[in-house]
Parts: C-alpha cells; structure tokens; sequence
C-alpha cells in the first residue's frame, strides 16, 4: 500500500514510480521542479537530458537543454509559463520558453565572480520574481547575496553577508515571494527561512527548520502557505540521530508549522521516506512534487550501503498525491 504523508487535511499519498521515461533514461540528481498553467511537470536534473517534461500522471512528453546547462540547481516559472533555471555549474540564470528556447541570460557562464565577493554570481542557487516582475536571485554557494534585478536583467541593488545575524547567511539556498513582494530566502546552514521586504531590509526570520534548502509559496492571496524541504543530518556525529529529516514542512506565512511531512526515521528509499527534497512545487490540484539531491547526499546519508540503482534512475523525483476528505 502507497504510503500516507501528514495528518488532517494536509494528507497526501505517496504515487508509486511516478516518472515514465524512455527505456534507458535516468535523472539521477533532480535540482527543482515547476509545473506550468497546463499542469506540465518540469524537471530540472543532472543527469543527460536537465530539462525533461511530464505530464501530471509522469507520462514523458519531451526533454530540452542537452549541450546547455552545465549543473542543475534551481527552476522558477512565471504566470506566462516562462521558465527561470538557475545553474550554479556555469553562474547564470537562464529565462527559457517551455520547449527551450532562451530568452534572456543573466551571468557570464563559466565565469564566476571572485569568491565571497559580493558580485554576481558564484554558485547562484534559485530565482524568485516581485509582483512587477523584478527577479530576485540567491547566490548562493560561493557568496552570501541576494541580488535583484530589472525584468530584463539590469542589476538593482544586492544585499548580504556572510555570518549568523539577521539580514547575514551561511548558504542562501532557496529564495521566494508571495504576491505582496515579501522575500523569503533558505538561510540553509543557519536553519532559518529569513523574511525581507522587496528592497531588502530584514523583517523576521522562521526557527525550528533543519537545514531548510527548498523552498515553495503556494496558496497566492493575502494567506499563502509555504512548503519547505528539510535535509536530513548532514554530519556523522548526527547522522542516525531521529526526527532532525529529510522531511517536508508545510508552514503559514507567519511561519507556523501547520503539517508536517515524514522525517521522523531518517532518510531512505521506502515509500513515505525522502533522501534529501531540494526543489518543490504544486499543481492546480495541490499534488505536491519533490526533487531530490538523493545521489549526491548518498554518501553523507549511507557512507557503508551501495545506493539502489533505482536512485539514479528516477527515485529522486517523488509525487505526493493529495488525499480528499
């Protein structure tokens, strides 16, 4: 029996072998995900083809970006279904259309900025956009910025800094807005989701997260609700140690944990378990998709096990399908 998720009304049921490629094809890494208007499911991988498409039963329809992205790591869409992938092997964000064709490149690929440096980029991670359509990029892996930019892609402003205290980040993993242009940035390392306002003065921060590293607004409106991907244990001395993930958790915009998802047990392959969430995203009938980094965390998550050949090949897209009272 597929595995239940969550409690009340925040049940979903784990879809069992959800993606459908072709014979021989495997994702491996799966950075982020998005689903457009038309409930296309958008996969953003590591593996021979970074941008593979599905409809919402995990049917394959077509696959785009073979030659172009160097290392998947965040997607975004737009109310146009204008594709955002950031890829922090090469330090740039590509604006594509649905089937590939680039529209706008912020970044100079294969050239990154001097690290901790401040300028734009050095392992840029994900995108968001404000209400106007400004674009919001978190950098990432070799800075500690947030850099916001004109629809076009001209530099605004930026702002950050390595260290622990307010408006400061260890890993700026994941960024997002809701529709009145607050920013909410994946503070990975410092196991916090830190709240902005569009310009970029700090406002709040949310606790109680285990290094939070995806991270999606859903709901739209006045009340929207977010969904978080939490890593597991990411040390030896913690490794085995319960309840610290690789989990889901599904907060209000206060930051208040409303559901939350598996974890409890640690990582692993069984249904209702995650190896490491890294990207989300929700269709119009709230099915929740979640990318997995599960090759990459293999080692740190299971030093002494050889890792099931089903994790390369599509174990680290999973569907959380949602259960109707």
């Amino acid at each position: 029996m597929p595995a239940i998720l969550g409690t009340g009304e925040h049940r979903y049921r784990v879809v069992e072998n959800f993606a459908k490629l072709p014979n021989g094809w495997q994702l491996t890494d799966v950075a982020s995900v998005a689903v457009d208007s038309k409930d296309r499911v958008y996969v953003f991988n590591r593996g021979a083809h970074p941008m593979v498409v599905l409809d919402r039963e995990g049917n394959f329809l077509r696959s785009f970006g073979e030659g172009l992205f160097s290392r998947a790591h965040g997607l975004h869409i737009d109310a146009d279904d204008n594709l955002y992938c950031t890829d922090d092997g090469d330090h740039t964000v590509r604006k594509c259309t649905t089937d590939g064709k680039v529209l706008l490149t912020i970044g100079i690929p294969a050239k990154p900025a001097p690290f901790m440096s401040g300028e734009p980029f050095h392992r840029c991670t994900h995108t968001a956009l404000s209400p106007k359509g400004e674009i919001y990029v978190s950098d990432g892996y070799g800075n500690a910025r947030v850099h916001k930019y004109t629809p076009d892609g001209k530099l605004i402003k930026s702002w950050g800094e390595p260290g622990t205290d307010p408006g400061q980040f260890n890993i700026v993993h994941n960024i997002a807005t809701d529709a009145d242009g607050w920013v909410y940035v994946a503070d990975r390392e410092n196991h916090r989701v830190q709240v902005f306002n569009g310009e970029g003065k700090y406002e709040t921060q949310w606790n109680n997260l285990h290094r939070p590293c995806a991270l999606c607004c859903c709901g739209g409106g006045k009340s929207p609700t977010f969904v978080i991907g939490e890593l597991g244990p990411g040390m030896a001395v913690n490794r085995k140690v319960p309840n610290l993930g690789p989990r889901l958790s599904i907060v209000d915009a206060t930051g208040k944990r409303i559901a939350r998802l598996g974890g409890e047990q640690g990582p692993g392959v069984a249904s209702g378990k995650f190896l490491a969430p890294h990207g989300i995203a929700l269709d119009s009938k709230g099915d929740i998709y979640v990318g997995e980094v599960g090759v990459t965390d293999w080692k740190t998550s299971f030093p002494d096990e050889e890792m099931p050949a089903a994790v390369r090949a599509t174990r680290c897209l999973q569907k959380l399908e949602r259960v109707q009272e």
